[in-house]
């Protein structure tokens, strides 16, 4: 507090005078304009730290909070990582939630429940069923086609697709007539 009394008077006095006044050393005074603009050692591992929390921070497309950048970065902690996150003013994007379900209002025709939930077979071919699942994956949403015979219960035809298409369903009931002949009757929940 002295010191910078000092340096905010030290035009209308002399240093040596304030020195005596205020009873610091004027090596002292000297010792701490010296060492003012110097970063000691904990500025400098907040800048370090500061600096790795960005780039991973924006590597991981600013989704990442504390808890995550701690497991990317171990050599900071959590508590850490959270106050440099504070100290730069940033926030992790909350994740979009995302509907895998299809837009039902498309208008377009929708085929008739021809099996009428009677989902019992005699035979091999006389029924086949379908349906569309979604599954998470590390490289984001994989939506599947299956086509299975109800007698067997055997998948006899499958694709797999990352965005839910007509196509995807066209491929799996393809694979389907390709491996088997056409069925008597066929359910598709598509």
């Amino acid at each position: 507090m002295k010191y910078v009394f000092i340096e905010k008077y030290q035009a209308e006095f002399t240093i040596k005078a304030m020195c005596r006044v205020l009873r610091v050393a004027r090596s002292g005074w000297y010792a701490w304009c010296s060492r003012r603009h110097q970063i000691n050692t904990r500025q400098q591992f907040r800048l370090a730290c500061d600096a790795a929390v960005l780039r991973a921070f924006t590597d991981a497309k600013q989704r990442y909070g504390a808890p995550r950048l701690a497991d990317e970065l171990p050599a900071y902690n959590i508590k850490t990582i959270a106050g440099s996150l504070r100290r730069q003013g940033l926030r992790a994007k909350a994740a979009r939630k995302f509907s895998p379900v299809s837009y039902r209002e498309h208008g377009l025709p929708v085929s008739e429940n021809l099996l009428k939930q009677d989902f019992y077979a005699s035979g091999p071919n006389q029924k086949w069923s379908g349906d569309i699942t979604y599954l998470r994956t590390d490289e984001g949403w994989l939506y599947l086609a299956v086509v299975i015979d109800l007698w067997s219960r055997a998948v006899i035809g499958w694709s797999m697709a990352p965005r839910m298409t007509a196509q995807l369903t066209c491929d799996a009931l393809q694979m389907a007539l390709w491996r088997r002949k056409r069925p008597k009757k066929s359910h598709c929940s598509y």
